[in-house]
């Protein structure tokens, strides 16, 4: 056992490999039809389907706010003035919407460790 064994909870839950360490939807949609049972097209609708939604409320200027896990927030961002790094010319940077994350508390906890990764969060 190395050091870092010790820091990890045993009900840790490994997904993808080490060439990907990212969660795709892919990935989602296996882990419902191993998890819940569904059938691989169900499982792979409703990935997509909490996607396409989540997408829409973001581009129509709704927050998005899932409990437990962090909130999604349209942000506007007046003008302002910027500069071209390579030839140092001034440029305007015209007003946008960005999207911001805010994770929850949970989830900050669970990530650092404080937390039990096992446990419910609603």
């Amino acid at each position: 056992m190395d050091a870092n064994d010790a820091k990890k909870p045993e009900s840790a839950v490994v997904i993808g490999s080490l060439e990907t360490p990212t969660l795709t939807k892919a990935e989602l949609a296996e882990l419902l039809f191993d998890k819940l049972g569904l059938n691989k097209r169900e499982s792979k609708d409703m990935v997509e389907a909490f996607f396409d939604i989540l997408h829409d409320s973001l581009v129509k200027g709704q927050d998005v706010k899932l409990s437990g896990f962090g909130n999604f927030n349209i942000r506007r961002k007046a003008p302002r003035p910027g500069r071209n790094p390579r030839t140092g010319e001034s440029i305007p940077i015209k007003a946008r919407n960005v999207v911001t994350f805010h994770a929850s508390h949970k989830l900050k906890g669970a990530v650092q460790g404080d937390t039990p990764a096992g446990e419910d969060f609603e």
